[in-house]
């Protein structure tokens, strides 16, 4: 799927003067988003800028679609921005199948996502499949019209600290960067957990037939 079919999402620009605690995102996905792209990152004081630009409010609206986090990140003119772009590994068709069967498995996990939750037991339930959900080395890849050669540079850097906080609202918004839309995940999954037997079926939200 490809173009104007692909399905994506668009959030308005975080304003700027954003504080948190000690840690850059509130939840643990969320943090470990960040860490995976720090712990691949070459100078870390393109970190720091990148960390500086969105808590200003550099980074524009950003757009989330299979393999993609997009959005225009500016050095302190927002009517020149960069085009900042974010490459993230995409599921392939296998690895999604052996993750969806395993999540409609259990009632908590399929509940757990639409409370926009990701327990780490979700997590490990994946890594039991062999899917990594969450990203981990070399599965970041960015991108920008800048010049700059760093890896990250920081535009890059301030854009994937901002997906971290759209993370931290929606677990989903990863699975897309990972391939798939919500709609047609929980499609799948209440396809996949109709077809369980009967005693071992329950969707969140229903009560187990007896």
């Amino acid at each position: 799927m490809s173009g104007e079919d692909e399905p994506a999402r668009s959030f308005p620009a975080f304003g700027p003067g954003r504080r948190i605690g000690r840690r850059f995102a509130d939840t643990w996905w969320g943090n470990a988003w960040i860490e995976s792209m720090e712990h691949a990152a070459l100078d870390p004081a393109q970190l720091a800028r990148g960390r500086r630009y969105a808590f200003a409010g550099q980074v524009g609206p950003i757009t989330v679609s299979p393999g993609r986090i997009g959005a225009p990140v500016h050095d302190g003119d927002p009517e020149h921005p960069h085009d900042t772009v974010v490459r993230v590994r995409a599921l392939t068709d296998a690895q999604w199948d052996r993750l969806l069967d395993a999540v409609a498995a259990r009632a908590g996990h399929i509940a757990a996502l639409l409370d926009r939750d990701m327990p780490h037991d979700l997590v490990d339930t994946a890594d039991t499949v062999g899917v990594r959900l969450l990203p981990g080395y070399g599965d970041l890849d960015p991108e920008c019209d800048c010049p700059s050669w760093d890896h990250p540079c920081r535009h890059a850097a301030a854009l994937c600290y901002q997906a971290a906080w759209l993370l931290d609202r929606d677990p989903f918004v990863l699975l897309l960067a990972r391939g798939r839309a919500e709609p047609d995940l929980v499609a799948e999954l209440r396809t996949r957990n109709a077809r369980r037997p009967t005693s071992g079926r329950c969707w969140p939200g229903t009560t187990r037939p007896g």
